[in-house]
């Protein structure tokens, strides 16, 4: 074979090569400085917040999230489990109104255990749940971010307020995982849709506690 044909051959290979390397990223949901914003959205600019502003450590550590938990399929709910979470979760928003630490303390633990039911990892291993669902709920995962740290913090740390927002952005992921799982098994039941997203601690609040108008505007944060 003469001298300009193996240089063909090697130009050739090297192409191949480059090719399926591009591909087998692509499969993986792309690493790509594009493809990792337009993926995580504001959790990218988090996550490059978190690394000083270098987006290229922050792009390593999103491409690392994708790598491990790209594949993961979420399970569905039965749906008389789904309306056990319902249930819980419109139970802590009611007990705000008298008790906002344990509410947030509810929700917390709420989202931990739904998000391993759905088939996150357990729980008790929050940081790697939370990569996990930062994945696939990028949208809605600071919520569970948030309220996870509020429900630890010292209660000199949080005040009324800021527990309310806690609870009401938690339940953006908490709604998500619910209508993900419906959608995984259809419709309920009933045929029947639950949306929650009429449930707001202070609707609740107002239909359990009418005459509680001191309580009613503390919720809402008045």
């Amino acid at each position: 074979m003469s001298t300009g044909m193996i240089i063909i051959v090697i130009v050739i290979v090297a192409v191949v090569v480059v090719v399926a390397a591009a591909l087998t990223l692509r499969s993986r949901g792309g690493v790509g400085g594009r493809d990792l914003k337009h993926r995580f959205g504001p959790e990218y600019d988090r996550a490059v917040t978190r690394h000083d502003g270098d987006t290229k450590a922050a792009e390593r550590e999103l491409a690392e999230r994708v790598e491990r938990h790209g594949s993961l399929r979420e399970q569905p709910l039965e749906p008389a489990r789904r309306e056990q979470f319902e249930a819980r979760w419109a139970a802590a928003q009611e007990r705000f109104v008298d008790s906002p630490r344990e509410a947030v303390a509810d929700a917390d633990q709420l989202l931990g255990e739904l998000a391993t039911v759905r088939g996150f990892p357990d729980g008790a291993q929050y940081e790697e749940q939370l990569a996990a669902l930062s994945v696939h709920h990028a949208s809605d995962v600071n919520g569970y971010r948030h309220v996870h740290s509020v429900a630890r913090a010292d209660d000199t740390r949080a005040d009324t307020e800021e527990l309310r927002e806690a609870m009401v952005e938690a339940r953006a992921l908490f709604e998500s995982l619910i209508d993900g799982a419906r959608t995984a098994r259809g419709t309920s039941h009933d045929g029947t849709s639950h949306k929650l997203s009429d449930k707001l601690p202070g609707k609740t609040a107002r239909r359990s506690h009418d005459t509680s108008s001191d309580k009613e505007q503390t919720i809402k944060g008045g």
